[in-house]
Formats: C-alpha cells, structure tokens, sequence
C-alpha cells in the first residue's frame, strides 16, 4: 500500500477565520428557519427589533463579504502552486461548477422544493461569477487585479446615482449586476431565478482577496504581513466611519437619528460602506490570529478547511431539524406549502423564541464538526482531482 501523501500547504490563520465566520453564518440560517418573526420583521429595523435580535442578524454581515475575500485570497495562493493556464482552467471549470450547484444542490437544500421552480442565487453564485472573471484577469499582474478590485469595491455605489434618477427602468443585466429588486425570472415554463446577490461588487471584494493573497506569500514576512493588514484593516474602519458620519458616499440609504439606523449599510448589494464596515475588522482579525493557536482556533480551522462541504451540508441539516420540528409542532401536511413563500415546511406562524434558535443554531455546529474533520483529513491524505470541486 502506497504511503499516504503529505497534507497540502494551508494557511493557519485564514483557515480559522473562515471557519469562524462559516460558524457565525449558520446562525443567520438558523435564525431564518426557527426565529418565531424571521418571515415577517426585519431584524435591522430600528422601530421593531431589540437588542438582542439586530445583533443576531449584524454579526452575520460579516460572513458573506469575507467568505467572498478570502475565496479570492486562496485563489492568489493556488496560483503559486500552479501555471497561469493551470489557474485559469480551474477557475473556469470550478466557476461554472459552483453556478450549477447553486441553481440545483443549493437552492433545493433552502427551498426542498423537488421541482426546482425558484432557483435562488446567493453566495456561491457569486463566488462562481468571481472565478469566471479571475479566469481572464489571473494573465494580469497581482497589482492590477487589486487595482480593479478597489476600484469595483469604491466605485459602483456611483450606480446609485444613476438608478435615483426619476424615470429610471433598470434591466435584466442591471439587477443580475448591481441591484437586485428580488424579481423572479422565468427561464422556462414554471421555473426561474430570483438574484438575491448581484454580482459586480462581489466581484470586486474577491479581486481585493486576490491582491490581498500578495502578503501571504512565502517570500512576505509575518512582521510585514500583519504590519499590512492592521493598516488596511483601520483605513476600511476609517474610511467607514468619515463617510457614514457625514452620509457623503458609499451607501444607498443615508442615516439618521439611532445607532441602529448608523450600522444599517446595505447588503444587498454589498456597499462600499458594508465593505469597510465588515472586511476591516475581518483584516484586523486575520492579523490577530497570525500567532493565535487554542483549542477554539483549533475547532474552528476544522470548519474553514472544508467551506464548501460545510455550506452544503449545514442548509440541509437545518432544514431537516425545521421539518421535524414543523410536525412535531402540530402542523400538518397542508401547511407544508404556503403561497408566495419559498420555504417549504416553514408557514409564517412557525418558530420560537431567540434563545431557542441560538440552542438549535450550537446543535446544528457541533453535529457538522465530526463530518468536517473527517473529511479535513481525507483531503490532506488523498489528491483525486475532484477534491478541488468539494
């Protein structure tokens, strides 16, 4: 029998910050599925959350636009292992890859609609539109690829602009791009799509991830690495803080009045200010974690060393646990369907209290965290090409 092969170079740091956010993220899930007003309040607004609820939901900003970054960070570090056509090819197959898994494998484990009539995109659409761009744009220098990726990330709340002007009809291509106004699009009889993230600032934040890479490096000392990071990291807090003070730039919906209404940035699209306000104290965090080893760092690395595996499984896990909870709470197969929501197994008048999603949300962790090391340590050991894809 061959011996085993040697796990393959990763960094420490950015494994445990994904993990950490991956963790972080399946509260929000939870929160959708089991929160007793998750379908029917926003919990980010001012007149009707609490304390408690706005937090729940804030904290969870933080993971998409880092989950996003540091895709494209590992993309920079693969591309010191592999040829410039090598990287390319990968992107290209493993962007249309992800796009495919989002319209099908995602879309059924949130909906568990067998027939697919609403296909949602997300995360991991944009993280496969991302690679899509990247496939052309790694032939570039690093510096330029960072350079359009400020750019992006600065730059397209300049649409805003264009879209408050009265009369303004966007298209097809506008809110798949930049804007998303939640309409479904039918791509065939009875079945569509509905853009939840569009994905031009979501490609800017993974080109930053990209030009970010550049300091993880082997030829980048951790003194350096960690000098940079602080500094971008309290620039994107400062930046943040001017802007939205005076409501000069950088988000849709100027603030007033409350705490609550100053933190409220737009997520949907990502805002410059979002960005800031998120992947700063994220940079500040990697930096932080350079030299950070515990037994929580160590779970949490479990659970950024598998983030694909980890996504899939957790949404099917949580809505398995919310159907079993819909009939234990004494609904019925008529209630299984509820018009013009696209949950199934989840009515409006279903859910409990926050402490309840909070318990369900550690349960649902902790049963994930054997099946993530296992498979953390099958991909170390083993190098079928198709582990690349999961």
């Amino acid at each position: 029998m061959p011996a085993p092969q040697l796990p393959r170079g990763r960094v420490y740091s950015v494994d445990v910050l994904r993990g950490l956010i991956m963790i972080i993220m399946a509260l929000d899930h939870v929160r959708d599925f089991f929160h007793a007003s998750a379908m029917t309040q926003d919990p980010l607004d001012a007149q009707t959350t609490t304390p408690m609820l706005y937090f729940t939901r804030w904290v969870t900003h933080f993971c998409a636009p880092l989950f996003v970054l540091l895709s494209g960070l590992s993309v920079r570090l693969m591309h010191t292992r592999k040829s410039t056509a090598e990287i390319s090819r990968f992107l290209l197959t493993r962007g249309l890859w992800l796009i495919l898994i989002e319209v099908t494998v995602v879309s059924l484990g949130l909906t568990f609609n067998p027939l697919l009539n609403v296909m949602i995109l997300q995360v991991i659409w944009a993280i496969g539109i991302g690679f899509l761009f990247l496939a052309l744009l790694v032939w570039l220098p690093w510096q330029a690829v960072l350079g359009l990726g400020i750019l992006i990330a600065a730059g397209h709340n300049l649409l805003d602009y264009v879209q408050a002007r009265p009369g303004f009809q966007p298209g097809v291509l506008w809110e798949f791009a930049h804007q998303t106004r939640y309409t479904f699009y039918e791509l065939f009889p009875g079945h569509g799509v509905i853009v939840i993230y569009p994905f031009l600032p979501w490609v800017g934040i993974m080109l930053l991830g990209y030009g970010l890479g550049r300091v993880f490096e082997g030829d980048v000392d951790a003194g350096r690495r960690k000098r940079t990071l602080i500094t971008a990291g309290l620039s994107m807090l400062a930046i943040f803080l001017v802007l939205r003070g005076w409501n000069i730039y950088g988000d849709p919906d100027p603030w007033a009045g409350s705490f609550y209404a100053f933190m409220n940035v737009e997520k949907y699209p990502p805002s410059l200010l979002y960005a800031c306000a998120t992947i700063g104290p994220g940079l500040l965090m990697l930096a932080a974690l350079e030299h950070t080893r515990n037994r929580v760092t160590e779970v949490a690395k479990v659970y950024g060393s598998v983030p694909f595996f980890y996504y899939i499984l957790h949404f099917y896990l949580i809505h398995a646990l919310c159907v079993a909870a819909f009939f234990i709470s004494g609904y019925g197969v008529n209630d299984i369907v509820t018009p013009n929501q696209l949950f199934l197994f989840r009515p409006p008048s279903f859910g409990y209290p926050l402490w309840a999603v909070y318990l369900i949300w550690i349960i649902v962790v902790a049963i994930l965290y054997r099946p993530c090391r296992w498979y953390s340590q099958y991909k170390q050991t083993h190098r079928q090409w198709w582990l690349s894809y999961l």
